[in-house]
C-alpha cells in the first residue's frame, strides 16, 4: 500500500505511543486486589486475593503486534529518508557566518565585556 511520508510519520508516532504505554504496564496493573475480612484462625483475620484483569499473554501479544508495526513503518521511513531528495534553497544547508563587525564597535568582544564585570571573591 502506498502512503504519503507524512501519513507514515503520523502512524509511527501513534504506534510509538501505544508501544510506550504497553511497555509501562506492570504486573500490579494486571491484577485487581480484593480484600475480604475472614476470621480463619486467632492469628489470621484477613485474606487478600489478586484477581487477574488481563492475562500477561494478552498484553504481550498486543505489545508485540504494535512493536512489529512500528518497526515496519520505521524501516519504510528510513528507506525513504536515504533514497529520496527534497528541494531546498542552497542557503539552507550553509553554516551560520558571523557578520563583519562595525568599525570601532565590539572590538573588545564578549571577553572584554565579561572582564569589566566586577566579581565578589569570598
Amino acid at each position: 500500500m502506498q502512503v504519503k511520508l507524512a501519513e507514515a510519520l503520523l502512524r509511527r508516532k501513534e504506534l510509538q505511543g501505544k508501544v510506550d504505554v504497553l511497555k509501562q504496564i506492570k504486573d500490579k496493573q494486571l491484577f485487581e486486589i480484593r480484600g475480604q475480612r475472614v476470621k480463619i484462625t486467632d492469628t489470621i483475620d484477613e485474606v487478600t486475593a489478586q484477581v487477574p484483569l488481563l492475562t500477561a499473554g494478552q498484553v504481550t501479544a498486543e505489545y508485540d503486534w504494535h512493536a512489529r508495526q512500528l518497526r515496519l513503518v520505521d524501516a519504510a521511513i528510513q528507506q525513504a529518508n536515504w533514497t529520496q531528495s527534497v528541494e531546498l534553497d542552497s542557503e539552507t544547508m550553509k553554516d551560520y557566518v558571523q557578520p563583519p563587525k562595525e568599525p570601532g564597535r565590539g572590538e573588545a568582544g564578549l571577553d572584554g565585556a565579561l572582564k569589566s564585570i566586577p566579581t565578589i571573591h569570598g
